[in-house]
């Protein structure tokens, strides 16, 4: 356990750069959308779940509590949607926990981001996990106003909770990066600026995240300067 607990920490953000893309994508080759919701999204938690666990190896003993608790409430969601899905407010409880739980792990990458230090793979790694994070908080953000009104956002695939969320990943994807092909719509007005905010914020990411890493390669680019220059030259023969 001690030795899986060491790999999981060295290898964090590659592990769980993996399940956030897994989770997000899997649909793409799936189109049974009902075995996706009933099967295939408990175990994408699942290994979200053991994927964060890295992340907090080391960290205080209440983050440890908080992010088992969160992993519980959103691990039990999924299970309890074939039973509990018709009942009222399920939809809106499964969308806050899931937001509040993919916002506890992209806090932790953000912390990692900004900390001084050099770029490396986990400095890659992690500022893809970000990304990604920020992806699946936008997605259930959106979940919970478009359970409250259907119509508020024209052209999701409604037929079932899968196909609304690969729909939901799509056009949050598509507003990140500003290519806005205008299948999916949104309608009513609160929607709009929600949208308009999660595209700046997405936008706002990138921007940040490039001065973060042309400020760490400055900073490693001066490092090896200044060792260079404290060398001493070679005695001439």
């Amino acid at each position: 356990m001690k030795k899986l607990l060491a790999w999981l920490h060295v290898h964090k953000y590659e592990v769980l750069l993996i399940a956030l893309i897994q989770h997000l994508f899997i649909g793409v080759f799936l189109e049974d959308v009902d075995f996706y919701a009933k099967v295939i999204w408990p175990i994408n938690i699942l290994v979200v779940g053991l994927a964060s666990v890295g992340i907090f190896v080391k960290k205080g003993r209440w983050k440890k509590i908080v992010r088992n608790l969160l992993f519980i409430l959103v691990l039990g969601f999924p299970i309890a949607l074939p039973i509990f899905g018709r009942l009222p407010y399920f939809m809106l409880s499964l969308n806050i926990a899931y937001v509040i739980f993919f916002s506890f792990i992209f806090r932790e990458i953000i912390d990692f981001l900004i900390r001084p230090g050099y770029i490396n793979k986990d400095l890659i790694s992690a500022s893809a996990c970000g990304y990604f994070l920020l992806l699946e908080i936008s997605v259930f953000l959106m979940q919970v106003f478009l359970y409250e009104d259907f119509s508020s956002i024209e052209g999701i695939d409604d037929s079932s909770k899968a196909a609304v969320f690969m729909d939901l990943v799509y056009f949050n994807s598509v507003t990140f990066t500003s290519i806005g092909f205008g299948d999916i719509v949104p309608k009513a007005h609160y929607v709009k600026l929600i949208t308009a905010f999660i595209g700046i914020v997405g936008q706002f990411y990138s921007v940040v995240l490039v001065g973060i890493l042309i400020s760490k390669f400055s900073a490693k680019t001066t490092f090896v300067d200044e060792h260079k220059e404290s060398i001493p030259p070679p005695d001439s023969k």
